[in-house]
């Protein structure tokens, strides 16, 4: 077994935070530590955030990346849940494995703030924070699931309680929207899709839309939404824009209809006018990823239905700066990849 491990790091220098390659030398392993042999990661847009916003956020030399999957490759003394060569990935928050969300689960983040993330070949955690990733699944597309999937999954199941047969606005093709889309259509929801371009909304279609928007070309689409269901809106809305898009989102949402709050696409600014939510008995829910027992469910979903998350770009280890950029330039569908 190798003594030491390529990693990246989040280095402060005169120009903000920068991605430096490295090498870091084995960790130790405590009784309930497992190690794991990771072979592919994958980026969401909280990945950019320690680039753009003040770095005193984010503590120098962190490795960053909450999304990967691999294999158990040395595990502690007292380990019992998993043995060498099982199939895992680390949950979102090691700190909210079951139960309701708590305060304090948002400080074990992993890739943010004070906690390293997952982008290093080899990486240790306690055997509880991780689960066993899909058997149809290959590594890299069971990468895409711990953020991006669990939170498509917790916003319209556990949270939700999508039903056969009510509609869903999603807003773009980045990765929570293209699992909502798939998560929608194979519990038989009927998915809207939201996007300026009219060859992804084509390929949305192909993954089960219901209906689709180009909102460069109708920019008023909440009506086009109210126009699509009769005037009824929709029964769940995903919002992942953020202040450019919430007072659309709540036009567009039904009667008793709910909004998962997400995304924060357009920036951070002022809070739209609520009022309309309470004159249609809509309830918004802030959605922020999800639990260990979500992701466990999520997989077992995605194996009854043999759902394959989509897959953008893969990159490989050398070329992490390209696969910033490319999630950066907005023009990817679906999840940006990294084989390790």
């Amino acid at each position: 077994m190798q003594n030491d491990s390529q990693v990246y790091r989040l280095v402060k220098g005169d120009d903000g935070l920068q991605l430096k390659k490295s090498s870091q030398a084995k960790a130790a392993l405590r009784p309930h530590d497992i190690r794991i042999q990771v072979h592919a990661a994958s980026l969401n847009y909280r990945d950019l955030l320690p680039m753009r916003g003040p770095i005193d956020d984010t503590r120098d030399g962190l490795i960053p990346l909450s999304d990967a999957a691999g294999a158990v490759l040395e595990v502690g003394s007292a380990v019992t849940r998993w043995k060498v060569g099982d199939r895992v990935a680390p949950t979102f928050f090691s700190g909210w494995q079951s139960g309701p969300f708590k305060k304090d689960h948002l400080a074990t983040a992993l890739g943010g703030g004070s906690i390293d993330g997952v982008l290093s070949e080899q990486i240790v955690v306690p055997e509880h924070v991780v689960v066993e990733i899909p058997a149809h699944l290959s590594y890299a597309e069971a990468a895409t699931l711990p953020c991006a999937g669990v939170t498509a999954w917790h916003a319209l199941v556990e949270r939700g309680g999508l039903k056969i047969g009510e509609t869903v606005l999603i807003q773009g093709t980045g990765g929570v929207a293209l699992f909502a889309l798939q998560l929608a259509a194979a519990i038989g929801a009927k998915p809207i899709v939201l996007s300026s371009s009219d060859q992804k909304l084509k390929r949305a279609i192909g993954l089960g839309a219901w209906k689709t928007v180009n909102y460069r070309t109708q920019p008023d689409w909440d009506q086009a939404v109210l126009d699509m269901t009769r005037g009824a809106g929709a029964d769940h809305v995903l919002e992942l824009g953020g202040p450019d898009t919430f007072e659309r989102s709540i036009a567009s949402v039904a009667t008793g209809g709910k909004i998962a709050q997400i995304g924060v696409l357009t920036g951070f600014g002022p809070t739209p006018n609520l009022l309309p939510v309470q004159f249609l008995n809509a309830n918004i829910h802030g959605i922020c990823v999800g639990s260990g027992a979500h992701f466990s469910a999520l997989n077992r979903f995605l194996e009854t239905h043999r759902i394959k998350p989509v897959i953008d770009t893969e990159f490989t280890f050398d070329q992490i700066p390209q696969a910033y950029d490319h999630l950066a330039s907005g023009q990817h569908f679906g999840k940006v990849v990294i084989r390790l």
